[in-house]
């Protein structure tokens, strides 16, 4: 009586890849979108500080950043006296981060199933 054989092909490590490079794109995705939704709130002047954010991402450690860069970026975001335009207001990173956490949970989630999908 013969043994049935079967063919085993790990693919692990390329699945694992797949996963890390569509988290960084996720992240990176995610990033831009809170960078975009905080913009929609940012106090606007002259547009030096709406036009100073950036959105990063580090692929190495999988994280990601939404900054403003100006000398009183931190001054406008935490003043929450200061008067600002309709619409505009302090804490107008901090704000949008915490509204948008689902979304931005979804955008990665997203693109983490597409790179796996191949």
């Amino acid at each position: 009586m013969s043994r049935p054989r079967a063919r085993i092909e790990w693919t692990g490590d390329a699945v694992l890849r797949a996963e890390r490079a569509g988290a960084a794109r996720g992240l990176l995705a995610a990033a831009e979108h809170l960078l975009q939704v905080s913009r929609e709130v940012v106090p606007i002047e002259e547009g030096t500080l709406a036009r100073s954010g950036v959105a990063s991402v580090d692929e190495q450690q999988l994280t990601a950043a939404v900054s403003y860069d100006t000398p009183y970026a931190t001054r406008v975001h935490e003043d929450l006296n200061a008067r600002h335009d309709a619409g505009r207001t302090a804490k107008f990173l901090e704000r949008p981060a915490a509204e948008e956490a689902a979304a931005v949970e979804q955008i990665i989630a997203a693109a983490v199933r597409r790179a796996l999908r191949g």
